[in-house]
Protein backbone atom coordinates (compact mmCIF):
# COMPACT_ATOMS: atom_id res chain seq x y z
CA UNK A 1 0.00 0.00 0.00
CA UNK A 2 2.14 3.17 -0.82
CA UNK A 3 0.46 5.97 1.28
CA UNK A 4 1.80 9.75 1.05
CA UNK A 5 3.49 10.34 4.28
CA UNK A 6 1.51 14.00 5.57
CA UNK A 7 3.21 13.52 8.93
CA UNK A 8 6.93 14.09 8.46
CA UNK A 9 7.43 13.06 12.36
CA UNK A 10 6.73 9.25 11.33
CA UNK A 11 8.73 7.84 8.79
CA UNK A 12 7.26 5.00 7.18
CA UNK A 13 8.55 2.58 4.11
CA UNK A 14 11.20 4.01 1.61
CA UNK A 15 11.83 7.09 4.17
CA UNK A 16 13.58 5.11 7.00
CA UNK A 17 16.87 5.76 7.03
CA UNK A 18 18.39 3.42 9.29
CA UNK A 19 20.30 0.13 7.51
CA UNK A 20 18.75 -2.25 10.39
CA UNK A 21 15.54 -2.13 12.43
CA UNK A 22 14.26 -4.45 15.51
CA UNK A 23 11.23 -5.56 13.60
CA UNK A 24 7.75 -5.85 14.92
CA UNK A 25 4.68 -7.77 12.66
CA UNK A 26 1.42 -7.41 12.69
CA UNK A 27 0.62 -9.63 15.29
CA UNK A 28 2.96 -7.84 17.84
CA UNK A 29 5.62 -10.15 17.60
CA UNK A 30 9.27 -9.40 18.01
CA UNK A 31 11.13 -10.72 14.67
CA UNK A 32 14.66 -9.41 16.04
CA UNK A 33 16.97 -7.36 14.25
CA UNK A 34 16.57 -7.11 10.86
CA UNK A 35 17.78 -5.39 7.92
CA UNK A 36 15.03 -2.85 6.76
CA UNK A 37 15.07 -3.81 3.32
CA UNK A 38 14.38 -7.14 3.69
CA UNK A 39 11.57 -5.81 6.50
CA UNK A 40 10.02 -3.14 4.08
CA UNK A 41 9.65 -6.48 1.41
CA UNK A 42 8.28 -8.38 3.79
CA UNK A 43 5.60 -5.48 4.66
CA UNK A 44 4.78 -5.24 1.19
CA UNK A 45 4.34 -8.87 0.77
CA UNK A 46 1.27 -8.69 3.52
CA UNK A 47 0.01 -5.63 1.75
CA UNK A 48 1.27 -3.22 4.47
CA UNK A 49 3.53 -0.49 5.50
CA UNK A 50 6.51 -0.32 7.39
CA UNK A 51 6.84 2.23 10.31
CA UNK A 52 9.10 3.65 12.01
CA UNK A 53 7.51 3.86 15.76
CA UNK A 54 10.46 4.79 17.90
CA UNK A 55 13.28 6.27 16.25
CA UNK A 56 15.62 7.36 18.47
CA UNK A 57 15.59 3.12 19.98
CA UNK A 58 19.01 2.22 18.77
CA UNK A 59 18.60 0.27 16.18
CA UNK A 60 15.31 2.17 15.45
CA UNK A 61 12.19 0.01 16.03
CA UNK A 62 10.08 -0.69 13.12
CA UNK A 63 6.26 -2.02 12.99
CA UNK A 64 4.65 -3.87 9.85
CA UNK A 65 0.73 -2.59 10.05
CA UNK A 66 -1.59 -0.42 7.42
CA UNK A 67 -0.53 3.41 7.89
CA UNK A 68 -4.10 4.59 7.68
CA UNK A 69 -5.20 2.63 10.33
CA UNK A 70 -2.48 3.67 12.42
CA UNK A 71 -3.41 7.43 11.52
CA UNK A 72 -6.40 6.84 12.21
CA UNK A 73 -6.01 5.44 15.78
CA UNK A 74 -3.84 7.77 16.58
CA UNK A 75 -5.92 10.58 15.91
CA UNK A 76 -8.68 8.83 17.69
CA UNK A 77 -6.45 8.65 21.26
CA UNK A 78 -5.74 12.11 20.68
CA UNK A 79 -9.28 12.95 20.30
CA UNK A 80 -10.15 10.88 23.60
CA UNK A 81 -7.13 12.81 25.22
CA UNK A 82 -8.44 16.31 24.59
CA UNK A 83 -12.27 15.69 25.35
CA UNK A 84 -10.88 14.39 28.77
CA UNK A 85 -8.64 17.32 29.23
CA UNK A 86 -11.31 20.12 30.35
CA UNK A 87 -9.41 23.11 30.46
CA UNK A 88 -12.22 25.06 32.17
CA UNK A 89 -13.50 28.44 30.29
CA UNK A 90 -13.61 31.76 31.87
CA UNK A 91 -17.28 32.54 32.12
CA UNK A 92 -18.30 36.19 32.47
CA UNK A 93 -20.66 37.40 34.79
CA UNK A 94 -21.33 41.26 34.42
CA UNK A 95 -23.04 43.58 36.82
CA UNK A 96 -23.16 47.22 38.32
CA UNK A 97 -23.15 48.98 41.66
CA UNK A 98 -26.51 49.34 41.61
CA UNK A 99 -27.55 45.69 41.15
CA UNK A 100 -30.36 44.62 43.45
CA UNK A 101 -30.63 41.90 45.73
CA UNK A 102 -32.52 39.65 43.58
CA UNK A 103 -30.64 40.14 40.36
CA UNK A 104 -27.06 39.64 42.21
CA UNK A 105 -28.52 36.06 43.92
CA UNK A 106 -29.86 35.10 40.00
CA UNK A 107 -26.13 35.70 39.02
CA UNK A 108 -24.78 33.92 42.61
CA UNK A 109 -26.38 31.23 41.83
CA UNK A 110 -25.74 30.79 38.02
CA UNK A 111 -21.65 31.40 39.23
CA UNK A 112 -21.66 28.75 41.52
CA UNK A 113 -23.40 26.74 38.41
CA UNK A 114 -20.29 27.31 36.66
CA UNK A 115 -17.71 26.83 39.42
CA UNK A 116 -19.40 23.49 39.95
CA UNK A 117 -18.94 22.89 36.30
CA UNK A 118 -15.26 23.01 36.31
CA UNK A 119 -15.19 26.64 34.90
CA UNK A 120 -13.73 29.86 36.13
CA UNK A 121 -15.96 33.05 36.92
CA UNK A 122 -14.58 36.56 35.88
CA UNK A 123 -17.11 39.26 37.92
CA UNK A 124 -17.05 42.66 36.45
CA UNK A 125 -18.70 45.60 37.38
CA UNK A 126 -18.92 47.99 35.34
CA UNK A 127 -19.38 52.06 36.43
CA UNK A 128 -21.16 54.61 34.85
CA UNK A 129 -20.88 58.44 35.13
CA UNK A 130 -20.92 59.14 38.47
CA UNK A 131 -21.18 55.78 40.22
CA UNK A 132 -17.11 55.45 39.56
CA UNK A 133 -16.72 57.83 42.42
CA UNK A 134 -17.80 54.93 44.88
CA UNK A 135 -15.69 51.75 44.13
CA UNK A 136 -16.36 50.97 47.95
CA UNK A 137 -19.92 49.84 46.94
CA UNK A 138 -18.78 47.49 43.85
CA UNK A 139 -15.98 46.36 46.51
CA UNK A 140 -18.63 44.93 48.85
CA UNK A 141 -20.37 43.23 46.34
CA UNK A 142 -17.78 41.69 45.28
CA UNK A 143 -16.63 40.74 49.08
CA UNK A 144 -20.00 39.21 49.26
CA UNK A 145 -19.52 36.85 46.50
CA UNK A 146 -16.57 35.78 47.67
CA UNK A 147 -18.13 34.92 51.18
CA UNK A 148 -20.76 33.41 49.56
CA UNK A 149 -19.01 31.20 47.07
CA UNK A 150 -16.08 30.40 49.51
CA UNK A 151 -17.68 26.61 50.07
CA UNK A 152 -16.94 26.06 46.02
CA UNK A 153 -14.14 28.38 45.38
CA UNK A 154 -11.37 30.25 45.26
CA UNK A 155 -10.06 33.94 44.35
CA UNK A 156 -7.59 33.72 41.44
CA UNK A 157 -7.62 37.07 41.10
CA UNK A 158 -8.88 39.68 43.64
CA UNK A 159 -11.27 42.65 42.71
CA UNK A 160 -9.10 45.59 40.93
CA UNK A 161 -9.98 48.69 38.82
CA UNK A 162 -9.65 48.37 34.89
CA UNK A 163 -10.58 51.74 33.97
CA UNK A 164 -14.40 52.33 34.63
CA UNK A 165 -14.61 48.39 35.42
CA UNK A 166 -13.72 46.76 38.64
CA UNK A 167 -12.55 42.88 38.16
CA UNK A 168 -12.45 39.58 39.93
CA UNK A 169 -11.88 35.92 38.81
CA UNK A 170 -13.11 33.03 40.67
CA UNK A 171 -11.34 29.04 40.41
CA UNK A 172 -13.01 25.92 41.59
CA UNK A 173 -11.44 24.70 44.51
Amino acid sequence: MAHINRDFRTNINERIRARECRLIDEAGQQLGIVNTRDALGLAREKGLDLIEVSPNATPPVCKIMDYGKHKYEQGKREREARKKSHAGEVKSIKMRPSTDEHDFMFKLKNAQKFLQGGDKVKFTIVFRSREITHPEIARRSMERVVELTSDIAVVEKPASMEGRAMSMVLAPK
